[in-house]
């Protein structure tokens, strides 16, 4: 862009006046709004840095117990036995053996214990549903095999408009 040959002493002042109030408007903007940018950057800046968990002293090693006490046994009750380690059922030692036995790329080994692990019911698998879409398949029962129907008429008029491509359409070929 070229610049404007008649530039008086009225257009300098305009623009002087102009730059002037541009930069007063910044420092008030800036005296008004610039603590809370701050804040901002410097909460995404720590929200960047990686989470660093305090260090724990080294632990003194705890005296042996004393001896116990002539006490009276109990039945141990079946709510203070210890809480359960694992989500899922133990896996049979005749699958397990499979992971043992080839390797995956000639579908032995690991590919076949997961395929056939696979064909369990989640049931048998998992001590409870874990997560809330376990739900779905949750005590379904066995899967049950649903025959396609084969008709060619069928699937034509169901498919193909009656009416052509480009023809009007009929108003019972609409849903409404």
């Amino acid at each position: 862009m070229s610049r404007q040959l008649s530039m008086d002493t009225v257009r300098q002042n305009f623009w002087k006046e102009e730059y002037l109030r541009e930069k007063m408007l910044r420092c008030e903007w800036h005296h008004k709004y610039g603590s809370l940018v701050k804040a901002k950057q410097k909460a995404k800046a720590a929200a960047r840095l990686p989470l660093k968990l305090p260090t724990l002293p080294p632990k003194a090693p705890l005296s042996p117990p004393p001896p116990p006490k002539a006490v009276p046994s109990r039945a141990s009750s079946p709510s203070l036995e210890a809480p359960i380690q694992s989500e899922m059922y133990p896996v049979p030692p005749a699958t397990r053996a499979l992971l043992y036995e080839g390797i995956s790329h000639d579908f032995q080994g690991r590919y076949r214990y997961l395929s056939t692990r696979k064909l369990d019911m989640p049931e048998k698998r998992y001590l409870f549903p874990i997560t809330t879409n376990f739900t779905y398949g949750w005590q379904l029962g066995p899967p049950v095999k649903q025959e396609l129907v084969f008709c060619k008429m069928c699937r034509t008029e169901s498919f193909f408009r009656k009416n052509g491509a480009f023809a009007l359409l009929d108003p019972r070929d609409l849903a409404l």
